[in-house]
């Protein structure tokens, strides 16, 4: 399985939203994927499927439902409507944060957009200060191309080779690359520069595994 052709989201967005009458930040993605809606629709919300390209999952994946990702967040299912857009809450070390993913049909196969909506309370903050939308964003990215590889490929578990991947010589600039874009679409929303590619470096140095 050939991570190294591995391309990043075709569309990255920074932005500002409210939740609750609170301010917040959105990181918003997008890819093409070559397949029809309904089988992208199943490759994110059956849990056997879904194992093979995020992580171990349990849970009762329907609206109402309760899910947890082993070493990674638990949430609800406020949203489920195949085959075009799934709504859940994040939950990950002591906050929440609300996840969008839309279908939609294309020509040539399913467009994914996933929105990521973070809340700015202290320690939310001080993360995105530090980290700023790559931190999210390369997450994200990470887990799109595993699906990606999933949904072109034999249907095999693509984790392990994301892995290998993402510690190589061309995976780790590949993960920079990411960054710095993300750095960039911060800038594009009125973020100063040179703090928006600070964050980015250290977005990159965090998934890479390498001080700046």
């Amino acid at each position: 399985m050939d991570f190294n052709e591995a391309l990043g989201a075709s569309f990255r967005v920074v932005d500002r939203g409210e939740h609750a009458g609170h301010v917040t930040h959105i990181v918003r993605a997008s890819r093409n994927y070559s397949t029809i809606p309904g089988d992208l629709w199943r490759a994110l919300t059956d849990k056997e499927r879904v194992q093979r390209w995020f992580g171990n999952v349990t849970g009762d994946f329907k609206q109402g439902g309760r899910f947890s990702v082993e070493g990674n967040a638990d949430g609800d299912i406020v949203t489920c409507e195949p085959p075009r857009l799934l709504a859940l809450t994040w939950e990950f070390g002591g906050n929440t944060s609300w996840v969008n993913v839309t279908i939609e049909e294309t020509e040539d196969g399913a467009l994914l957009t996933l929105e990521h909506e973070l809340p700015t309370d202290h320690e939310s903050q001080a993360h995105w200060d530090q980290y700023g939308p790559g931190a999210t964003g390369v997450g994200w990215e990470l887990a799109m191309i595993g699906l990606d590889k999933h949904v072109s490929g034999d249907g095999s578990s693509t984790i392990e080779a994301g892995e290998a991947w993402a510690g190589s010589a061309i995976g780790k600039a590949t993960l920079r690359a990411w960054a710095e874009a993300w750095g960039k679409a911060h800038v594009e929303i009125g973020a100063d520069a040179q703090i928006a590619m600070e964050t980015a470096e250290r977005t990159a140095a965090f998934y890479t595994g390498e001080g700046k």
